[in-house]
């Protein structure tokens, strides 16, 4: 069982870092042009920010206490994930091109975090399926569906 002062500074800090993430977005909302196109995401962006504060503020005030706070197995858990993503979001998918970058990243966080053995062909081959299967649907909503532009790299 974690302590209450531990449990307080662990849910503070995550509505912190939630909260900033929510006015990065905000600002850079209203900072990027054309205007008329971040005008959807601006609104989304606000309605982040304030629901950020609130949670900030509870966190604060001690009202949101949900939880024993994290364990060490989830901190690393979840530090290794966000440092994947981060290669993923800040190098990979400007090198590699968005769809190779996804599919190797997807891969990568389900050799992670996939319970199968990684010593049976069989589980090798569930990732294989379910990577191809997760970037064919990705594939027919960005390219057919919506008929988005992503970013092209080294490879398509």
């Amino acid at each position: 069982m974690m302590r209450t002062g531990a449990r307080n500074i662990q849910q503070i800090s995550a509505a912190a870092i939630v909260l900033a993430v929510a006015a990065v977005v905000a600002w850079m909302s209203y900072t990027r042009e054309p205007a008329a196109a971040f005008l959807f995401p601006r609104v989304i962006a606000i309605v982040f920010f304030i629901l950020a504060c609130w949670n900030f503020a509870r966190a604060a005030m001690g009202l949101a206490r949900v939880g024993d706070g994290m364990d060490m197995v989830s901190t690393t858990n979840i530090t290794t994930g966000i440092a994947i993503m981060a290669i993923y979001v800040f190098w990979l998918a400007k090198f590699l091109g968005f769809y190779v970058a996804s599919s190797l990243t997807f891969f990568v966080l389900l050799t992670i975090y996939f319970q199968g053995s990684h010593k049976q062909l069989s589980s090798w081959v569930n990732r294989i399926l379910i990577t191809a299967l997760f970037m064919a649907i990705m594939y027919g909503l960005f390219a057919l569906v919506l008929k988005v532009q992503l970013p092209r790299g080294l490879f398509i």
